[in-house]
């Protein structure tokens, strides 16, 4: 009786191992799936997800191969890319109404900038879509608010009248959110055409939809992408400072060169006579 009871015990035991298993494969899928269909709808434009694995019992996971694409219009190959992005979840509320992210590590991120301080770049735009999308209301990010007047906001959805990026699905909750290592590629006509690259400083997001409504992907992409262009923004801003000092510098040095060859050949003048 007892061999059988621990042969019966084994078989479950296999059994569960084959369904989580099974189960956690599966959810990579539906992680990659779920990138590459409702994230256009967010943004806008394309977003690529090479593969997705997350572990159903330990709730730790990894995305790779991550690219989100530019809106219409921008040469640049894509905004942003990340080769592996670590997420931690609690495993018990995948199956549950709102899904608990105990932290989402982004390390590395390659980030294009393309067009002008202010609101003409390829960031601000997607920021632009993204807003339209949820119905945000958010300030547009600037590099320099006392430069230009307050941007006009996107009015909010009307209620009742969901878009379909927005349409019933699970919430979040993101405990915590870092991006670390980031390098924005400055692709702007100041620089005539030289490849320019400035770090960002780390970027840390915590207790997003903590409430008992959560946040939606929508919602989460209109703040991270928020705070990624507001720091891009500044970085462009003090590159493009830094090459206006360069130059004036430059320009000293050229004009004080001249100045004291025009001075040494007066002066040797004077000593042929």
């Amino acid at each position: 009786m007892k061999k059988k009871l621990l042969i019966a015990a084994a078989i479950f035991v296999v059994l569960l191992v084959a369904v989580v298993i099974v189960v956690g494969m599966s959810l990579g899928k539906i992680i990659k799936t779920g990138v590459e269909t409702v994230g256009p709808k967010i943004t806008k434009t394309e977003m690529k997800l090479d593969s997705a694995n997350l572990s159903l019992l330990g709730g730790s996971g990894t995305l790779k191969g991550f690219t989100l694409g530019n809106p219409e219009g921008y040469k640049t190959a894509a905004a942003i890319k990340a080769g592996s992005v670590s997420v931690g979840v609690k495993p018990g509320s995948l199956f549950s109404d709102k899904i608990v992210v105990r932290h989402v590590r982004v390390e590395g991120p390659e980030i294009t900038f393309e067009g002008t301080l202010g609101t003409a770049n390829n960031l601000s735009k997607l920021l632009d879509n993204v807003n339209e999308t949820t119905g945000g209301t958010t300030e547009k990010p600037k590099a320099d608010s006392k430069s230009e007047p307050p941007a006009k906001t996107e009015p909010p959805a009307k209620s009742g009248t969901p878009s379909k990026s927005e349409a019933p699905s699970k919430k979040l909750q993101v405990d915590e959110f870092t991006i670390t290592g980031a390098k924005v590629s400055l692709s702007m006509t100041v620089f005539a055409g030289r490849s320019v690259s400035v770090p960002l400083p780390p970027i840390t997001l915590r207790d997003l939809g903590t409430g008992p409504e959560g946040i939606t992907a929508g919602e989460l992409t209109q703040k991270v992408l928020g705070e990624v262009t507001v720091e891009t923004l500044k970085a462009a801003q003090k590159a493009v400072t830094d090459l206006g000092k360069g130059a004036t510098e430059a320009l000293s040095k050229g004009a004080t060169g001249a100045v004291d060859k025009v001075t040494k050949g007066v002066g040797d003048l004077f000593k042929k006579k």
